[in-house]
């Protein structure tokens, strides 16, 4: 709408550039730059003049500065500040204007029928150019751990509160970030967004709550990572910190040099250094290379974070040391586990010292956490344990209860009219085991082939994994189990279905000839040869 009123108020102007002074207000210099990411480019003839590609104004925020200074949009930059950018990248540009302090001179040529140039400009002729720089990209250690509730003049809500590398920046209702999100897309319009978490229309429970928490740190982590929004007004004011420090482009940022990390690798600890703001997908290389992990059996293995005992995989762009900082616990927070169902893709892994001594000591620390229930193996496998004799152990605790098997919190459940249950996730089914409210076992435990379930989805709103099923002989059923880490037991049923359906291929391929269960002893050959 400003758009258009700047339109019906644009002047007759003379064909020559014009110099131009606006000096920035409450709002800034009011207006948008828009142009090349590289630098050259071919000739164009502007009111009869040749120039170089020219960065232009693409929006004027009506009233703003630039509105009464008497830039309309469209107009050409020739300078700024007096300095020339014919042929000049779109970062450069911006660069000037913001070393420009308070007071910026600009000389510009405005352009006769500039609404059908400004199609040219779009043109896939003239495809480098774009509103902003998004390739210019580098994650920033923005996380938002928690909230509460806060009472003010009679009222109860709740507030996020925003930290980077550990320090709180900021509070904010929801609301403030629902603001944030329709400021950023009227300013960057041809930016695509990650998902906005919904308005709900009713009170949110504890769950609900976390659930939104979780998805307002996903957007804020992403549109961040982009320098020229994360740099933008509307994020600086929303964070109350000047994220420009956080970055260079010849020097280490500053408060985000080389930090140390602390891994719980199973049977030890191990210390990587790596920088603050380093992701999931960056660090764990680094811990693979120092522990000498070949390439074909480090996918084998992941990152997780432990929270209450509770182990959930990492997403590739989480940042760990910001997990480690928030810990309340004296042991490490972040962990190596085996990222693998199969019981014979994990025979594979026997035939590698290292990481047959990892699946080693990882399921004796299970079991001493009682995720692996020994039963009347539980003499042997001391024995076992007491002389290291680690493939004996591996191959007698692989027919335990619990081995190869996530188990995690109870939740509530659909299926279910009272009380809740605990998903638990295998090579062979899904199992819902029913509890009560308060984690107590109760009898059933209905199971799922795997070749029962037709379909599963999660779903953000609802907070949820969301699965259909059809036993034989029986109509098609849906069930919803409603969990706080939805996201991560979806991930665990694309993970064993991938599984399952290349250990098929596999056996297709060697007609059934595959690797039996009596070959643990690390001597025989396995049906998979590489990750």
């Amino acid at each position: 709408m400003a758009e258009e009123k700047n339109d019906l108020k644009r002047p007759l102007l003379s064909n020559e550039p014009r110099i131009v002074t606006i000096h920035k207000s409450e709002s800034g210099f009011g207006f948008n730059v828009r142009g090349q990411v590289s630098e050259g480019g071919q000739l164009k003839s502007i009111n009869g003049e040749l120039y170089a590609p020219l960065q232009h104004v693409s929006a004027v925020l009506e009233g703003g500065a630039a509105d009464r200074a008497g830039i309309l949009r469209g107009d050409r930059i020739l300078e700024v500040n007096g300095t020339s950018v014919e042929g000049a990248t779109h970062k450069a540009v911006v660069d000037l204007i913001k070393d420009g302090g308070d007071s910026l001179t600009l000389t510009v040529i405005s352009v006769p029928n500039y609404r059908d140039q400004e199609k040219t400009d779009n043109s896939e002729e003239s495809s480098s150019y774009s509103n902003y720089d998004y390739s210019d990209r580098k994650p920033l250690p923005i996380t938002i751990p928690d909230y509460q509730y806060i009472a003010e003049g009679g009222e109860k809500f709740v507030v996020y509160r925003v930290y980077m590398s550990g320090n709180l920046l900021a509070s904010h209702r929801y609301s403030k970030f629902a603001d944030l999100h329709n400021r950023l897309k009227r300013e960057f319009v041809d930016f695509v967004f990650p998902k906005f978490p919904g308005k709900w229309p009713f009170s949110l429970s504890e769950q609900q709550l976390d659930s939104r928490r979780r998805a307002l740190e996903h957007y804020i982590e992403k549109v961040t990572t982009v320098r020229v929004i994360a740099e933008s007004e509307g994020v600086r004011e929303f964070l109350s910190t000047d994220l420009s420090a956080q970055d260079d482009d010849n020097e280490e940022p500053e408060g985000d040099g080389s930090v140390e990390l602390r891994i719980a690798v199973p049977g030890r600890d191990e210390v990587v250094s790596i920088a603050q703001s380093d992701t999931t997908d960056v660090i764990y290389p680094i811990l693979a290379k120092k522990l000498k992990l070949k390439k074909e059996v480090s996918g084998f293995f992941a990152l997780f974070h432990r929270n209450k005992e509770f182990l959930r995989k990492l997403d590739p762009d989480e940042f760990p040391y910001n997990l480690h900082l928030q810990s309340k616990s004296s042991s490490a927070c972040i962990v190596l586990r085996k990222w693998l169902f199969s019981p014979r893709r994990e025979l594979f892994l026997n035939h590698d010292e290292i990481a047959m001594s990892l699946l080693y000591w990882q399921a004796v620390e299970d079991l001493r956490a009682k995720r692996i229930k020994p039963g009347e193996n539980q003499e042997d496998l001391k024995t076992h344990e007491d002389r290291e004799n680690k493939l004996q152990y591996l191959k007698l605790i692989r027919s335990c209860e619990g081995y190869g098997e996530v188990s995690f919190p109870h939740c509530p459940c659909d299926a279910r009219k009272s009380g809740h249950v605990i998903p638990i996730v295998s090579f062979t089914l899904f199992k819902l085991q029913a509890c009560k409210e308060d984690g107590t076992l109760e009898p059933q435990a209905p199971s799922f082939d795997w070749d029962e379930i037709k379909s599963y989805e999660s779903d953000e709103e609802g907070m949820s994994l969301n699965f259909e099923y059809e036993k034989p002989g029986k109509k098609m059923r849906a069930v919803r189990v409603c969990t706080r880490y939805f996201e991560y037991l979806e991930q665990c049923f694309q993970q064993v279905l991938e599984e399952r359906e290349r250990q098929k291929k596999n056996e297709e391929n060697h007609n059934g000839d595959g690797v039996e269960d009596d070959d643990e002893d690390g001597s025989g050959s396995s049906d998979d040869s590489s990750h």
